[in-house]
């Protein structure tokens, strides 16, 4: 199986849920469909949704909740 790896386009705060008292979008091991948000990255008090370019079968995150990332920085991998 090929992995498709899903990287930051921007500096910021990566958030795996829209608030802390809601759900993930996706978990672990959950597949995801071309589209899906799978995370969102604040930047000065803004968010921005990151989405997946391809389907896959496998999800899993790289990097923590509330964790700083760069531009780049692979986020999650996806297995197709």
């Amino acid at each position: 199986m090929s992995k498709i790896e899903i990287k930051s386009p921007l500096p910021g705060t990566f958030y795996r849920a829209s608030s802390p008292d809601t759900p993930p979008f996706k978990a672990d091991g959950d597949a995801v469909a071309s589209g899906d948000v799978i995370g969102v990255i604040e930047v000065m008090k803004t968010f921005h949704e990151i989405t997946a370019q391809d389907a896959g079968t496998n999800i899993t995150f790289l990097v923590d909740n509330e964790e700083p990332i760069m531009p780049g920085q692979v986020i999650a991998e996806i297995e197709q």
